[in-house]
């Protein structure tokens, strides 16, 4: 009880800007969402029907969740020469690409033949298949992917306090540096009760954007399941 009251204390106390530091986590939680969709998508629109490009571009995005995220954080500072919002923001970006990237492909690439065959014979050209048939029988998967991108960066977001990106992982180091743990359990608290409602959220929107025509089952083991570049690899007939 006695450090509930002084976290709440230390809530209250306007020198510790809380608001600030909220606003601050917001940012660097939305920005680097938005900017990981804005370009993994398109990628992954552009490269899945081509199978051996489809597999390399998953590949090689994959070896970017390999590398540990001090060391992306390194290189945006070298990279940038400064340390701050922008740095934070590109490293954050890096790490949210690669599961909205995956998901895309690999849900462009499990697309029923059959539906892109009947839009075809429609007379439908290729861009409104894509945006008519594929598209929204992908969405689930796709949002699945943003779903994932969020709750990681928001969970990495403390680690940009380190390169002054600020936020709730201010709060996190100086409570370690400081041995506050009032302050330390603030931070990470706020992170915790951040990434859960982006969860609960993002789960909603999945929900909403799956499409009446799926079966709940089979939509439910897609996406429970995130794809790997194994499943993006190029089938036989394909290469054939």
């Amino acid at each position: 009880m006695d450090t509930l009251r002084e976290m709440l204390r230390f809530l209250s106390d306007p020198q510790n800007t809380f608001w600030q530091h909220t606003t601050d986590t917001l940012k660097l939680a939305l920005v680097p969402t938005l900017l990981a969709l804005l370009i993994a998508l398109p990628l992954g629109v552009l490269v899945a029907q081509r199978p051996f490009v489809a597999f390399l571009v998953a590949n090689l995005t994959g070896l970017v969740r390999a590398i540990p995220t001090l060391a992306v954080l390194a290189v945006m500072i070298l990279y940038f020469k400064r340390i701050g919002f922008a740095p934070s923001t590109a490293a954050l970006t890096a790490l949210g690409v690669p599961p909205i990237l995956l998901n895309t492909i690999a849900g462009l690439r499990g697309v029923d033949p059959a539906a892109v065959d009947a839009g075809r014979g429609m007379g439908m050209t290729a861009r409104q298949v894509l945006v008519r048939i594929q598209l929204p029988l992908v969405l689930p998967v796709i949002a699945a992917g943003v779903r994932t991108a969020a709750v990681q960066i928001i969970a990495t977001v403390p680690l940009a306090a380190l390169i002054g990106g600020g936020g709730y992982g201010d709060y996190i180091i100086a409570g370690i540096n400081l041995l506050e743990i009032p302050q330390l359990l603030v931070g990470a608290v706020a992170i915790a009760l951040l990434a859960i409602v982006a969860e609960l959220a993002l789960a909603g929107v999945q929900r909403a954007v799956t499409p009446a025509g799926i079966r709940v089952g089979e939509a439910r083991e897609m996406l429970a399941t995130p794809p790997t570049p194994l499943d993006i690899a190029p089938r036989a007939s394909a290469a054939a």
